[in-house]
Formats: structure tokens, C-alpha cells, sequence
């Protein structure tokens, strides 16, 4: 990476800036944002398959609960319904 660095403004979620703000404290918050830009422009599917295990679990909880399963609605369980909400966050 080039050593001279450019200032870039993002606008982002105040509860996020401020959990920056705290990894700011520790002198990682500008390294770490690099890093993840990096990662997205080169392709690196870390953060994207990260996202997809955490979609998977979910819609996995939801339709592993019992009493989802015991409520059904035009024959189907809300369970699997769920399921299907939360697995189209992925595509």
C-alpha cells in the first residue's frame, strides 16, 4: 500500500461511528476500515461468507424452535416460513 495516505468522508449510523470512535481509542479504527475496504475490492469473500453463516443460523434457530413449528399458516409452520424470510437476505 502506498505509504501517503487520502482522507475519504463515509457516512455512516451514529451506533456505529460510535463503536469506531472506541476502536479509535486504541488506534485500530483506521487500519481495520482499511482492511475490510481492501478486502470488498479485491474480492476477498471473507466478509461475505461470514454474512451467509450468520443468515444460515439464524434462519436455522428459527426453524429448529418448537412452538414455531406448532403455528401454522395456509398449511405451512411459521417456522419454515421464518426460514425462508431470513435465507432471502442472502441472494
Amino acid at each position: 500500500m502506498e505509504k501517503r495516505l487520502v482522507p475519504y468522508s463515509v457516512y455512516i449510523p451514529r451506533e456505529l461511528h460510535n463503536r469506531i470512535k472506541q476502536l479509535a481509542k486504541k488506534r485500530q479504527a483506521s487500519s481495520m476500515i482499511r482492511d475490510a475496504i481492501q478486502m470488498l475490492l479485491e474480492g476477498n469473500d471473507a466478509y461475505r461468507a461470514g454474512y451467509r453463516k450468520g443468515i444460515e443460523d439464524a434462519a436455522k434457530v428459527v426453524y429448529d424452535c418448537p412452538e414455531a413449528q406448532m403455528v401454522a399458516v395456509k398449511g405451512r409452520d411459521v417456522g419454515a416460513l421464518l426460514k425462508e424470510q431470513i435465507e432471502a437476505l442472502i441472494k
